[in-house]
């Protein structure tokens, strides 16, 4: 019994030298393409290091810089000196076009959506708020909801569904139910009632708190009369 066991740890112990012997070879063979492989990760890495260190950390600082300016014309509501500047100071345009790759440039992308909006170039809007994906940021429903009114306005309905329901993910009580409402009008411009019911529904069964859900009931029936 003894000899048996003796007999398969080593027959065991070949097995692992035979794989360890391959591994060996293998290394031996592909050594010149691991090491270039290395290399190259290792140069990626050193590279992004100081294309962050050296190039957006200085970036981000002057966009931060640049934002000021064109933020307090923004809450003057002078919407077309915010979004495109003067001689003075360069605009949200200029801003997203300079330092779009920071996340000061895509809070201008957000602002000169909302800009461009206020202005009803909704082509414009859109075009900016689409560029603004910074989910951090508790913005992201407002501009897409602000992306979906801008679509309504191009009657680009199925579109402006879509970022009404985008916005309505966040679940937020304040957000949501009134973007689901919103959804629902937009469904109805397209002639699909069923999925207005649905949109319209969830206000009432899951923000029945809201300020939307007052008067859902009504929406509901209109929308479920005309899908018969």
């Amino acid at each position: 019994m003894a000899q048996k066991k003796k007999e398969q740890e080593d027959v065991h112990l070949e097995n692992v030298q035979e794989a360890l012997s391959k591994s060996e070879a293998f290394i031996e063979q592909y050594r010149k393409q691991l090491v270039i492989g290395v290399a190259v990760v290792v140069a990626v890495v050193v590279a992004v290091i100081l294309f962050n260190t050296y190039y957006l950390a200085p970036r981000a600082q002057e966009a931060q810089e640049a934002l000021l300016p064109a933020v307090a014309a923004f809450e003057n509501d002078q919407y077309e000196l915010a979004l495109r500047g003067d001689e003075s100071f360069d605009g949200f345009a200029a801003i997203v076009d300079d330092y779009g790759m920071t996340d000061a440039g895509e809070l201008a992308a957000y602002y000169a959506g909302v800009c461009a909006y206020q202005l009803g170039e909704y082509d414009t809007a859109v075009d900016y708020l689409a560029k603004f994906d910074n989910s951090s940021v508790n913005l992201a429903p407002a501009a897409r909801m602000l992306q979906g009114d801008a679509y309504c306005n191009l009657e680009e309905y199925k579109k402006a569904a879509k970022c009404f329901e985008k916005a309505a993910d966040s679940e937020s009580a304040l957000v949501a139910p009134r973007a689901l409402k919103k959804a629902g009008l937009a469904y109805e411009a397209l002639g699909e009632y069923a999925k207005a019911v649905k949109v319209y529904t969830i206000v009432k069964e899951k923000y029945f708190q809201s300020q939307e859900a007052a008067d859902i009931e009504k929406y509901i029936v209109r929308a479920a009369s005309l899908d018969e």
